[in-house]
């Protein structure tokens, strides 16, 4: 088997380049990018991508839209809350500026504050997502912490840096180190790799089912309270309550609203 290319010869003629939101390095497009693509396939974001980020190009354009109109934008991306909360970060950065700690921003943790402060500002410092720390454990052979996955990353991406170390490895996990079947062959970590496939022990993380779900009677609700106000009455009761506890909807004089 001939030797693989390096993961920045790799990276350059097989990474995801064509994606809209990696034309740009502004950090509030960087941190909507990250907030949509959580728990969300790539092909979904991008059939939004190109209307949302052109209705709200920047945070006081958010702010000043108010959080139903995210969310009615926000459509059938799922996990609604991560639109409230992309809102009150949005209000919070017209009002402040960014923080020096992005932690602190509603719904950003380790992970998001990370990639945005590689992506756009291309800080040297490792960022995991679920793709690249099952890169890390499948080379490093083991399973491995936060911390460990974080050093693991800088050494199996070496020597790409920041932005480009961080979606290399994404990009390798998402398109070749797959969960379930990775293709090996084409790995350009393949020679470096202790496992060279699925690493024994690794918990994989299923969805659980949508169909008849808590979560599926949540998105029958949200799809009616998108259309405009609705009678309490005709709505899952249940299911609108937790909704108005995630400041999702509201409720007033008998009828159902977005927040």
């Amino acid at each position: 088997m001939p030797r693989p290319p390096s993961l920045r010869t790799w990276y350059a003629r097989h990474g995801r380049h064509d994606l809209a939101w990696r034309a740009t390095r502004d950090r509030w497009f960087v941190l909507m990018s990250e907030v949509m693509l959580h728990q969300t396939q790539v092909p979904r974001v991008a059939a939004v991508w190109p209307e949302f980020s052109a209705r709200f190009p920047a945070p006081a354009a958010m702010a000043a839209a108010g959080p139903a109109e995210v969310i009615r934008a926000w459509g059938r991306l799922g996990y609604p809350r991560r639109a409230r909360h992309l809102h009150d970060t949005a209000v919070i950065l017209a009002r402040d500026g960014w923080p020096d700690d992005l932690r602190t921003l509603p719904g950003v943790g380790r992970y998001t504050a990370a990639a945005v402060l590689a992506q756009a500002d291309d800080v040297d410092v490792p960022a995991v997502d679920v793709n690249i720390r099952r890169v890390a454990q499948r080379v490093s052979g083991r399973l491995l912490t936060d911390t460990e996955a974080e050093a693991a990353t800088v050494t199996i991406g070496a020597p790409l840096r920041g932005r480009d170390r961080l979606l290399a490895l994404m990009d390798v996990g998402a398109m070749v180190c797959r969960p379930r079947e990775p293709d090996c062959p084409q790995c350009p970590l393949r020679q470096r790799c202790a496992t060279t496939g699925v690493l024994a022990g690794e918990v994989r993380v299923r969805q659980a089912r949508f169909e008849g779900s808590f979560r599926q009677r949540r998105g029958q609700v949200m799809a009616r309270l998108r259309e405009g106000p609705v009678p309490v009455g005709e709505l899952d009761a249940e299911a609108l309550a937790a909704l108005e506890a995630d400041g999702l909807a509201r409720v007033s004089r008998g009828r159902a609203r977005l927040p």
